[in-house]
């Protein structure tokens, strides 16, 4: 590990100089490469720093404990302690920092909700998911764009869309991904019984023109006209669009915009993450071996969550936290949900890295 950490703060000081030699600054397409380069490692590069510095202090705090002076072996005796448990902690965000970072995690993404079983409640839960993510997003500063929905007669979606615009979406998104179940006593239930109903939530990384290709002859687009909640007609217009990309057999449409130049344009971007998750989807399924109980693998068979709201309950089963404050969380307070999945899937990932 400290032979591949030279190496990276080696490398840390040749762009230093890079980044000061004129000939690279006047050269933009390089000086944006070295630039990039240079913030992906220095937060490593400064964490092994401050380890080789605590160290190098506990070293020398262990040399004093041969001193003459009483007070000067007395002090040293007393700075061991704490020293050893930072190298031990250090050591150990320098072991997380040096697994391999997922190369979608600053992307933004797009997420689809559908209503599963338990039909009205189904939708109204979506809805209800919908706005927390939205709030949650929102809070950190992510746009959000609604791409396509299909609502209930009743409120909420029997499917929705929408993309979350922002540097490092994907990262916090992509552990929603699977099946959230939802018990809780439904507007319409006289007699006060709890019904159980799920929703299912698949997360998209955005994909860009130049990760896919795809020929125009590989396109089949149908034109239709867009309709609401119970079949009625809510444009005049044949504005909707329908994208089935041949080859795969993936279809995306999007019918919310009254232009069908924007139509198209949402239901391209839609159709492209799906082509581009479906790749994603393959590749982690020969690797699933290397990955076996990695959290945030994308199975969207999996029920991850479940919401009770008789006793303001969240559960989240994959790592088995659950949190009394179910009020605030489908207000989009999920950060703590979030910051405990992405620890459990750094710990998993480094344990797959050691016994690799």
């Amino acid at each position: 590990m400290f032979g591949k950490l030279e190496g990276v703060e080696d490398r840390f000081i040749k762009l230093e100089q890079l980044l000061s030699d004129p000939a690279v600054v006047s050269d933009r397409v390089q000086y944006q490469k070295y630039i990039k380069e240079h913030g992906e490692i220095s937060k490593l590069v400064e964490g092994y720093r401050r380890y080789k510095k605590v160290v190098a202090d506990l070293e020398e705090a262990r040399e004093l404990l041969n001193d003459d002076d009483p007070d000067m072996k007395e002090m040293a005796a007393e700075e061991i302690g704490p020293l050893e448990t930072q190298v031990e902690a250090l050591g150990e965000e320098l072991k997380i920092l040096l697994v391999p970072k997922d190369p979608l995690d600053e992307k933004s993404v797009i997420v689809e909700l559908r209503a599963g079983t338990g039909g009205d409640e189904s939708s109204l839960f979506a809805g209800d998911l919908f706005k927390m993510y939205t709030r949650y997003a929102e809070g950190r500063g992510w746009g959000v764009e609604l791409m396509d929905s299909h609502g209930s007669d009743v409120g909420g979606f029997k499917e929705v869309v929408f993309q979350v615009n922002g540097k490092g979406a994907y990262s916090s998104f992509k552990y929603e991904s699977g099946v959230h179940r939802v018990q809780r006593v439904p507007a319409t239930e006289t007699q006060g019984r709890i019904h159980t109903s799920a929703v299912t939530v698949a997360v998209l990384p955005e994909a860009e023109d130049v990760e896919l290709k795809i020929e125009p002859n590989e396109l089949r687009i149908d034109i239709f006209r867009s309709s609401g909640p119970g079949g009625q007609s809510v444009n005049t217009t044949d504005s909707a669009v329908r994208i089935t990309h041949i080859p795969t057999g993936i279809t995306a449409t999007c019918q919310d915009e009254k232009s069908q130049h924007k139509n198209k344009d949402k239901a391209m971007k839609v159709l492209r993450s799906r082509i581009l998750d479906k790749m994603i989807q393959e590749t982690e399924a020969k690797r699933s071996a290397a990955r076996k109980g990695q959290i945030g693998s994308g199975d969207r068979s999996e029920r991850i969550r479940t919401y009770n709201f008789p006793q303001g309950r969240m559960t989240d089963h994959r790592i088995g936290l659950t949190l009394y404050r179910l009020d605030a969380i489908m207000e989009g307070d999920i950060d703590e949900i979030i910051a405990s999945l992405r620890t459990h899937a750094q710990a998993q990932a480094l344990q797959n890295e050691q016994t690799l």
